[in-house]
């Protein structure tokens, strides 16, 4: 009996050692999967390669704030503060929101590049003046509200899907090991010009489609049919032969036309 309850003691010993050593060994830290569930899609990442075209594209500078919204595993943003250019990723996943953090320190960057845990579609954009994002077509329609009221010249870069009705400024593709996600489309925020605009001699409808427009201008008791573009607040339009050029300043568009003269004009918009 002796014999037997000595060894009952030695290995109740043996376990509480074994149990403690595994209480105190450390978890091992999160590390994503690709496929995972996330709230709105499921996180699949950039290629690195697509990720810097989409940069060049967008020609972020130091002077850029850089948002990219359901930020994964905070690649874009990353991406962009090693070439110096501040940004914020937001994220719904906690656990995704401190991998990013972890990987922009262990990179050197970790001032540059924040990270919070947000839901995107509640994401304040106020500050970007470039994004860079992978969503899907419905993230990115149910978004686009939010991109049409951000500053017009705004720099929107997407990964592969784009926005309905939304014709890109740009088109190209990325080099290198990129399978299936390589095309990168540059959206570049309009200023809102759709109504009625006053000349001196005259009058401008407007009808705006995006960056798209088209319209009348009367003039003289005759009207001619408008068609032209927005690039951010850079304007530019035909008329009865007259190419118009100007930049859009709040209530006030202002330029000059293009042809055999070159003649100022401004326009104020008409309110109801």
């Amino acid at each position: 009996m002796k014999i037997l309850l000595r060894v009952s003691q030695l290995l109740l010993t043996l376990w509480f050692v074994s149990t403690a050593g595994l209480a105190q060994t450390p978890d091992k830290p999160y590390e994503p999967i690709v496929g995972q569930e996330g709230k709105d899609v499921v996180w699949v990442p950039t290629p690195a390669v697509t990720v810097e075209k989409m940069l060049d594209v967008a020609k972020i500078t130091p002077e850029d704030f850089v948002m990219d919204l359901g930020s994964g595993d905070g690649r874009n943003i990353i991406a962009a503060a090693k070439r110096g250019v501040p940004g914020l990723g937001v994220e719904f996943n906690a656990e995704m929101v401190e991998y990013s953090r972890r990987v922009a320190a262990r990179e050197g960057v970790g001032e540059l590049a924040q990270f919070v845990e947000g839901d995107m579609f509640a994401a304040d954009l106020s500050r970007a003046t470039v994004l860079a994002l992978f969503l899907l077509p419905d993230n990115l329609n149910k978004l686009m509200p939010n991109f049409l009221d951000l500053k017009p010249g705004t720099r929107i870069v997407l990964n592969h899907f784009g926005i309905d009705g939304w014709e890109a400024d740009e088109t190209t593709r990325a080099d290198g090991d990129c399978g299936s996600w390589c095309t990168v489309l540059l959206l570049i925020v309009p200023a809102k010009v759709q109504g009625t605009w006053l000349l001196p001699q005259g009058k401008l409808k407007l009808e705006q489609k995006f960056q798209k427009l088209t319209g009348t201008l009367t003039a003289g008791g005759a009207s001619a049919a408008v068609e032209g573009r927005l690039r951010g607040d850079e304007i530019t339009f035909t008329a009865g032969g007259v190419t118009y050029e100007g930049r859009v300043n709040g209530e006030i568009i202002a330029g000059v036309t293009k042809g055999s003269q070159t003649i100022a004009w401004k326009a104020v918009r008409k309110r109801s």
